[in-house]
Parts: C-alpha cells; structure tokens; sequence
C-alpha cells in the first residue's frame, strides 16, 4: 500500500490575560472563533480501502500558554473511482458527519467507514491521545512512529483526569492564578472539536452547510457541547452521555449519589459547564442513544436536560437493562437521524405518544403508548416541521417506503437509584392504535418510573457491519417515549393500590416472555455465552434470609456452568462492590433438573455471600471471568445451549 505524507495545522490563540471570569456559556465562548485562523494541512497517511478514501491528519487546535496544541484525526470519505454511492460520482459535495470517541478510547477508523459506506465524509478526532502514550492512544491504525495529539503546556487528556470537574488553577491549565471555566478539560476539548468542524468544513468534497456530529460517552458530553456553542451543527446523536445535573447529589433509598464532586466554585461550573446550561442553547436537532442503566448518562437525568432543548425535533433510543452498550435497534438510529437531516432522507417517526394513568377501574396504573402508523417516509419535511439540509441526492420509491409498527415494550421500576434498578416487564395488550400495559405494584412506599420502545420494521435491512460486533443486518429501529415519574404521596393521593402478589417464582421463561427479563453477553460466541439479570435487586423478586435458588433447565450435554451474583453493584452507599461466583458440572440428560444454589455456595476472595439482601446482579453463564482477573478455568462448552424451566425461590 502507497502512503502520502503531508502537513495540516490548525492555528488558533486564545487570550488569556485581563478578561473577567466568564458567568454564562455565552460568556465563556464569546472569545472564541473556531474559524479564525487560517488552515495548514498535515496528512500523515492517505490509503484506500472498503471504498473509500482514508487519511490520518493531524491540526493544531490552538497556541496555549506559548505553546502549540495539535491533535489527529482520522477523515475519509467515498472513493467516486471505486464506489457508487448516493453522493460518490456527482458534482455535489458530501454531507459530513464528526464522531467523538469515548474515555480512554480513540479515533476509530470503523466509524469513519461507517459513515463513507452510507455516503458521507466523516472525521474521527483523537482528543484523548496525549504525546508519550502509549500507541493504544494514537489513531486507530497509526503506525510506530506516526505523531500522535500533543496539547502542548496544557493537557486536558485522561493522564490529567482530575480536571474534568475542577476549574482551579493548576500548571497543566489556561490559568495558574485564578479560578476559572477554562481551566476545566472539557472546555478544550469541545474547543478542539470545534476546529474539527472547521477542518471537515474546509475540505473540498463537504458541504459546509451539512454537518454532523455524534459521540459515545465521554463523547456524548462533548457533542452536547458543541452541538450547544456551534451553529454549523446541523444534526447531533449524543449517545450513553450528556447528561446534566452531575454535580447535583441524588436522594436514593438507603443513600446520596453523585457524579461529579467539583473542585471550585459549584454554581459557576454549573453555569458555564454543566450540560443542563448547554440545552436552552441547542437549535439543531438530537437523538439521544442510551442504555436504561447507563452508569455515565444516568436516564433520569438525560430527560431533565434534554427537556431544556428549545426545539422540539428531539428523540430518544433506549437498549433495556443494560449499561453502556446499545442494541442493534438502538444504534441503528444514529444514521437514519442523520440520513433525514443532512440528507434530505425519510423521517424518523415521531416520539411515541404516551400517558400514564393511576385513575383507573381496578386502580392499577397503566401506561397507554399511541404510536400511529404513518407513511413517515412519505415526507422529507420532519415531524416538527423542521426542514433538514438540502438533499445530495434524490429519493428513489424504495427509500419513501413507511415504517411499519412493529411492536411495543412497555417497562416500569420503582427503584429510584437510575444506574442499577431493575426494570419490570410489562404485558402489553393492543387497543386500537394504543398500546396498554397494567403496572401492578407491591407497595406504594417506592416511586414508580415507567417508559416505553415502540419498534419499527425497517423498509429494508441495514447494514452496520463496519463497526466491530455488528455483523447481523438490522432489520427494526428502536424509538423510545417521554419518562414518567411517580412519587409515592401521589400514588397514594390518586387511590392506587397495591394489587402485585409477591411469589417465589422469579421467572418461567414461558414461550411469550422467553429471557425478556435478562440481557445476554457474548450471544455470537457459544462457548462464552452469560445471560444477566437485575431482578433479584427488585424487593418483589429478592431473596429472603435462608431462601435457596431452584433452577430447573434441560441440558442434553455435560457441562460445568459458572452462576454469578454480584453484590452493591453502582450501591457504594451499601457497601463494596463483591463479586460472588459458584461452578457447577451438570450432567447432560434429556430429562429436566434441577440445580439448588445456596447463598454459601457463592464465594469470592473474601470469603462466601451471607446474605441475599445486597444481591445486585444474577448470572448463568456457560464461562465468566471477572475483568482484570484470570479465569479458573477455560472455555470448553460443547453441544447445545441449555435450556431454561423456571426460576424461583425455594
């Protein structure tokens, strides 16, 4: 393969002396041009491949203290020679689209081919990489030897973590004598995403007026930023961050939570960095991508700041019961949002209409989802009446072809603590173009939380094969409703009753709700298979003193299988995290069996689980290996999977 070398800069000062500490978002980016400087070019590498056309760069961000700040990047976009896409081989420019990696991550070439392979140009910026890292955190495909970012005199990198919630003064920051908003890191990283905006927008085949941002975690929070101080955003898809209120503690049963404990003046990071300040100020339109236990954009809080948004062309996509990771339906939003705002594509359907009711007959609440049917392709013009960016290409009939419902999901929980409550399945009935579920409650001492996904067929199978552990197409998009919160004096003082009988059985696995209860890990991989579940944290499902679990399942294959429970999961307010494991050899038979686990049987280096109480996290795996530690024993799985009766308390 041939390489060509050449040079990009990116020169930007900012003053530093005489100016008063900004009080407002407006405030603190009002100094700032992400265009002032002129551009200089450094390509470190270009290559071809998958059709498109690659290259790692690098652009300063800015001069600090004196010294030059640069950071790489990854740009490609279609190969016209190679690819016939909806753009590649036309005289017009390319819609482009910026990804922003998470912490300790990297740009990542297989987000940028993603996004050649659906027709855009596409940059993945290197913010977290600092000089003298190790290679992990250059480029995704860098060479040894290739330059990596360098942020001069200042670092808001990782290896200088304890900047993310402090603007004190210090020798890696804008300021040594004075408290300040620039001296926290996420201010020169949504800075150095900025001119990020600026490279793509300079390049010869983007259409300026067409770009694009989305981030995953740490990502997330900084296309809330930019998406909130750059109005060359068109469209952003923050996903698993972006959250607001961190700094605000969180009552929850049994303790307090909070995420950031800031270093400095509270009230000032809250008004000049907390994302809840940056949402009154977003025009363009967001898709928020999140998981419902997501330990860094905790749900509650996405939807308290997100309802701060102006605009009204905002959705939600939610993967139930996990942390940190998105379902196919669920990731597949990001290009369908940016396929209709940049590209003049179909919309999206709208957020699904949803109330809950506690004034019912059997007073029982119940949450009613109407998700209407529409030709929502038969538009280019969004729900809202937003009219995305002027469309590269024209739609064929294929393209216009609508959504069809698919189905309703329909969840509700009454554990107030976001990151580790466990949500409740319900059943869902069809009235009509309503879909309705009963909430039954066993007590009305606890808050009752509830939302829904309505899935949609997709006209045909999309594709997201270029990012690793997607290699099936993705045939139905995931679109979530609003959050409902209920306090328990309200539940109370609207005559709710508490009609949930408390069984031992924890789950039959019946045909029509299979493992809805659990999230699978590492279902491609046989061998490696775990099936995981919060319920036994649910007081309805918990295991009381001297209770023993009873599993029955049929397993024709002889087996040994690891049963895990982990133990103050997220709850530090309880006590330490503990991860508890206990193996059993099962002999294969056709025949059902049962297998009692006692608490005692679970142990870990501190000695065995003595209680249920604390139990956070349940597993069946046919392999487990706590991270960071090695594993007692090798995958050796053979023959089919098991397959699962019931599970209950005995």
């Amino acid at each position: 393969m041939k390489y060509v070398i050449a040079v990009l800069l990116i020169a930007s000062s900012l003053p530093l002396n005489g100016a008063e500490v900004p009080q407002s978002v407006e405030q603190l980016w009002a100094d700032f041009d992400p265009r002032k400087d002129a551009l200089e070019t450094e390509v470190i590498r270009e290559f071809k491949e998958d059709g498109g056309v690659f290259r790692h760069v690098r652009f300063v961000v800015g001069t600090f203290k004196g010294k030059t700040a640069g950071m790489t990047a990854i740009y490609g976009f279609p190969d016209a020679t190679t690819v016939k896409s909806s753009n590649a081989g036309t005289n017009e420019k390319l819609p482009a689209v910026m990804h922003i990696h998470g912490g300790g991550q990297r740009a990542f070439l297989s987000e940028v081919k993603l996004l050649v392979s659906r027709g855009y140009a596409g940059l993945s910026v290197n913010w977290g990489g600092s000089a003298g890292q190790r290679p992990f955190n250059s480029v995704e495909g860098a060479m040894p030897g290739d330059p990596n970012t360098d942020w001069g005199a200042v670092d808001p990198s990782q290896l200088n973590a304890t900047r993310y919630d402090s603007i004190l003064p210090g020798p890696l920051q804008l300021f040594e004598d004075r408290e300040h908003p620039k001296n926290n890191n996420w201010y020169l990283l949504a800075l150095g995403c900025r001119r990020g905006l600026t490279f793509l927008e300079q390049q010869p085949e983007v259409d300026p007026q067409r770009l694009g941002v989305h981030g995953y975690s740490m990502g997330g929070n900084l296309t809330m930023y930019v998406a909130g101080t750059d109005d060359r955003v068109k469209a952003a898809v923050p996903a698993v961050g972006g959250a607001g209120w961190r700094w605000q503690p969180h009552q929850v049963l049994g303790g307090v939570i909070q995420q950031d404990h800031i270093k400095g003046d509270v009230e000032l990071f809250r008004r000049t960095l907390s994302f809840e300040s940056y949402a009154p100020l977003i025009r363009c339109p967001i898709l928020h991508r999140s998981a419902t236990n997501d330990f860094h954009g905790w749900m509650d809080d996405v939807y308290r700041t997100n309802a701060l948004i102006p605009n009204q062309s905002l959705r939600y996509s939610w993967t139930p019961h996990v942390n940190h990771r998105l379902s196919p339906e669920v990731a597949i939003a990001m290009p369908l949002w940016f396929d209709h705002y940049l590209k003049g594509g179909p919309a999206l359907p709208e957020t699904p209409r949803s109330e809950l009711v506690l004034d019912t007959a059997d007073h029982v609440p119940e949450l009613r989802v109407l998700a209407a049917n529409e030709r929502h392709g038969a538009s280019r013009r969004s729900p809202n009446h937003e009219q995305p960016a002027a469309s590269a290409s024209r739609l064929t009939a294929s393209d216009e072809q609508p959504l069809r419902l698919a189905r309703c999901e329909i969840y509700y929980s009454v554990d107030p603590d976001p990151r580790a409550r466990f949500w409740r399945s319900a059943d869902v009935i069809r009235e009509g173009e309503a879909f309705v579920a009963k909430l039954p409650l066993h007590t009305l001492d606890l808050p009752l939380f509830a939302f829904a996904n309505v899935y949609h067929t997709l006209p045909k199978p999309e594709s997201l094969a270029a990012l690793p552990g997607h290699r099936k197409p993705v045939k139905e998009l995931c679109l979530s409703s609003e959050f409902h919160t209920v306090t328990p004096a309200a539940l109370k003082e609207a005559g709710v009753v508490a009609s949930m009988k408390v069984s031992p059985l924890i789950d039959d696995f019946s045909p029509a709700h299979g493992l809805r209860d659990w999230y699978p890990i590492n279902e491609d991989h046989p061998p490696l298979v775990q099936h995981w579940t919060r319920k036994l944290t649910d007081p309805a499902w918990r295991g009381r003193d001297g209770a023993k679990l009873k599993l029955t399942l049929t397993m024709p294959t002889t087996n040994t299988m690891s049963f895990v429970v982990i133990e103050n999961e997220w709850r530090s307010y309880r006590g330490p995290r503990k991860t508890f494991v206990c193996e059993r050899e099962i002999t294969g038979s056709d025949a059902e069996q049962t297998i009692i686990l006692e608490a005692k049987d679970f142990v870990s280096d501190s000695g065995p689980l003595k209680s249920w109480d604390g139990v956070d996290q349940f597993a069946i795996c046919r392999h487990f290996a706590e991270r960071g530690t090695t594993a007692t024993r090798k995958p050796s799985w053979t023959g089919p999977a098991p397959t699962f009766a019931r599970l209950e308390w005995e």
